[in-house]
C-alpha cells in the first residue's frame, strides 16, 4: 500500500477564535486533528509566515479594506487583515495542537510581494514550496489534508496535489472554512469535481 502523509494546514493562533483572521470554530477541530496526527505514520504542517507589510495585507494598500480584491501581477488577490506575521504570537501554532510528531513544517507566504494559499505553490501558481519533491523523495504518493481554512488554503493545496498526481483526501470534519461570499460551497464542489475524496 502506498504511503500516506497527513498534512495539517495553518492551525495557527491568528486563524482561531480571538486571532486576527479568525475562522469560526477553528479551535473546535483541534482534538480531532491531534487524534489524526497520532494515528498517522507521516505528518507535515504548513504555517502561514508573512513579513510585516506583506502585499496581501489591506494595510499595505492605502484606501483599501480587508476582504476587498486587488489585481496583483499574478492575478486577483483578496486583501486580508494583518495576520501570521513572522515571529508573532498569531503566527504560532495553536497551543493545544500536539504537533511535535511533524516531520516537516512548510512555511508559506514569506515572499513579500506574493501570497501563498497552497502547500505546494505560491499564488503565482508556478513558484514551488518544495513539498511535492519532499513527498516524492520519501515515496509518499497519497495525502490527507485538514485544517484552516477549507475554502482557501486547504482547497488550493488539494487541487494542486491532484494536478501533481497525488492521491488526495480532505477531512471536512477536521477543517473549517471562512465562507467568503459562498466560497465554501463553491470550493467544495471544485474539490469533488477534481477527484478529491471528501470525508
Amino acid at each position: 500500500m502506498a504511503a500516506t502523509a497527513f498534512v495539517v494546514i495553518d492551525l495557527q493562533n491568528d486563524f482561531c477564535p480571538g486571532g486576527a483572521l479568525a475562522v469560526s470554530g477553528g479551535n473546535e477541530i483541534i482534538p480531532l486533528i491531534n487524534q489524526l496526527i497520532s494515528d498517522s505514520d507521516h505528518v507535515i504542517m504548513t504555517q502561514d509566515w508573512h513579513p510585516a507589510g506583506h502585499s496581501s495585507f489591506a494595510s499595505s494598500h492605502p484606501g483599501r479594506k480587508a476582504y476587498q480584491s486587488l489585481t496583483m501581477p499574478y492575478g486577483e488577490q483578496t486583501l486580508w487583515p494583518d495576520h501570521c506575521v513572522q515571529g508573532s504570537h498569531g503566527a504560532d501554532f495553536h497551543p493545544d495542537l500536539v504537533w511535535e510528531k511533524a516531520e516537516l513544517v512548510i512555511r508559506k507566504g514569506y515572499h513579500r510581494n506574493i501570497d501563498s494559499y497552497s502547500a505546494f505553490f505560491e499564488n503565482d501558481r508556478t513558484t514551488p514550496t518544495g513539498l511535492a519533491g519532499y513527498l516524492r523523495e520519501r515515496g509518499i504518493s497519497n495525502i490527507t489534508l485538514a485544517g484552516l481554512a477549507t475554502d482557501f488554503c486547504v482547497v488550493y493545496s488539494a487541487l494542486d496535489a491532484i494536478k501533481l498526481g497525488f492521491g488526495v483526501s480532505v477531512r471536512l470534519d477536521a477543517s473549517r472554512g471562512i465562507d467568503l461570499d459562498g466560497s465554501l460551497d463553491a470550493m467544495t464542489s471544485q474539490m469533488r469535481e477534481a477527484g478529491v475524496i471528501l470525508g
